[in-house]
């Protein structure tokens, strides 16, 4: 049998790819009471809204997007799309000097001069053909550093740093650059600037294409999935679940449990051994055997269970740090209260304010005559603005507060909900990439029965985790 550690996605993901692909006993662990992880949707069907205290959208983008939809397909879980030309598709803001700044939705848009910016964007271009190239040591450096240095401080200030934000609630300074430019960060190393190296590529492409020299485009190079092909027809650009993102999680579970697939909640593994019988792991004071043991669980719990035995190991996991992130969701009555419709805005780092940005969700999805924000507080900054331990008011009083200095909104919230949300996001540091090969290179190199999965390891969004456990369980091979 395979133990699959943790309930949230890319656990349940793990479970479910198991049975399509072995059709073997499986059984999942779960530590909490409930399952889905971070996900978590709080429904208001009779005041017409939803507060989701963790992600609320999926992008349909690539061979991770396309892997999530045939999953939701597969599911029946119907969806609601946002495509490329509403409002929350092309309105996206940060909030710099003091006002509420209209990124560039479109490509006439880098040509003009916007705030935040003292120049068109267009000039970041030349600044990246006049740029020095420069090999980077040990392969790696910051996404601020990065991007610094090809296009110039701007764009690192007040586009980079507020997107890491949004993203993992992180410091650019801190982020490796191959976490989100990973493609871009090999070009400028390989050709000695990203946009001398977009055109050879371009080019060297299209020669690899007349010597018929191109790979098959990974696991759906024979058919994409219908709802993907659907989603490219209508150019969706984002969507949810109809019901709320928990209502995945929660078709999983359903799913496996009709199947004979084992759920256990409240269920903490406390240590892991393993021998060439396979693996011993010990759940609430008694020993389970398993064949193979795939983890999605937090580096560092996995990093508690594995020390006796590897403590190599552990420190390669604990090396692996996370960040704290508060989500406070707010509910007014009337839908005109907003200065600007659109998905919402990011707060740059450099602006030194206590909130990461604000999610106009009633902007997003229909929502009757209510108007929703979710804010985002803390990551990297949690403690230097909260303190170690602060209240679930203390966390509504700064969100209200800064609602009512960036949106005007001076009005009492009808609604409210805070989560502290402990340990939630793993930081992808600069060298990143070196210890999550250095955590597989150790597994391979012992053998042992243990995979993997999830977001401390192969990204930190939906696609990214579900993805992250079908390979996973593909990597798998059983007599």
């Amino acid at each position: 049998m395979v133990i699959v550690l943790g309930g949230g996605l890319s656990g349940l993901s793990a479970g479910y790819y198991l049975l399509k692909r072995f059709g073997k006993p499986a059984a999942i662990f779960e530590s909490s009471n409930r399952l889905g992880g971070w996900i978590r949707t709080e429904n208001h069907p009779d005041k017409g809204f939803i507060f989701e205290a963790g992600p609320r959208t999926i992008r349909p983008r690539g061979a991770a997007g396309a892997n999530t939809l045939e999953m939701i397909e597969d599911l029946h879980l119907p969806t609601e799309s946002i495509r490329s030309t509403h409002i929350a598709a092309k309105n996206r803001m940060i909030y710099a000097k003091g006002e509420l700044c209209l990124l560039p939705n479109n490509l006439g848009g880098i040509f003009a001069t916007r705030p935040p910016f003292s120049k068109p964007l267009y000039t970041a271009l030349f600044h990246d053909l006049q740029a020095s190239s420069k090999k980077i040591k040990y392969g790696d450096e910051s996404i601020y550093s990065f991007v610094k240095r090809r296009f110039g401080s701007e764009l690192a200030d007040y586009a980079i740093s507020p997107m890491i934000c949004g993203i993992c609630a992180g410091d650019a300074k801190e982020i490796s650059v191959r976490f989100l430019m990973n493609d871009m960060f090999e070009t400028e190393q390989q050709y000695g600037g990203v946009v001398k190296g977009f055109f050879l590529s371009k080019l060297k492409g299209r020669k690899e294409v007349r010597d018929g020299h191109i790979n098959s485009p990974g696991i759906f190079a024979e058919n994409m999935p219908s709802l993907y092909q659907r989603a490219v027809k209508e150019r969706w650009s984002m969507y949810r679940l109809i019901d709320g993102l928990e209502t995945l999680p929660k078709a999983l579970e359903t799913y496996l449990r009709s199947r004979n697939i084992e759920i256990n909640l409240s269920s903490e593994c406390s240590k892991i051994l393993f021998d060439d019988d396979g693996v011993r792991l010990k759940i609430r004071d008694t020993m389970v055997l398993a064949e193979h043991a795939i983890s999605s669980i937090p580096s560092y719990r996995l990093a508690a269970c594995v020390k006796d035995q590897h403590p190599g190991l552990a420190g390669q996991l604990l090396a692996i740090p996370y960040v704290n992130v508060a989500v406070v969701n707010l509910q007014y009555s009337g839908d005109n209260l907003l200065p600007q419709r659109g998905f919402g805005f990011l707060v740059p780092p450099i602006e030194r304010r206590p909130i990461l940005g604000v999610i106009f969700d009633s902007c997003c999805f229909e929502m009757g005559e209510n108007t929703v924000l979710t804010v985002m507080m803390g990551g990297k900054w949690f403690e230097e603005y909260f303190g170690q331990n602060p209240t679930k008011k203390d966390l509504l009083d700064i969100a209200l507060k800064e609602v009512e200095d960036i949106l005007g909104i001076c009005q009492e919230p009808r609604f409210s909900r805070v989560h502290i949300l402990e340990k939630c996001i793993p930081q992808y540091n600069v060298g990143h990439k070196q210890v999550v090969e250095g955590i597989r290179r150790y597994i391979e190199h012992y053998n042992l029965s243990l995979s993997v999965c999830g977001a401390a390891y192969d990204g930190v969004g939906i696609n990214d985790v579900i993805m992250s456990a079908r390979t996973n369980v593909e990597n798998l091979s059983f007599s």
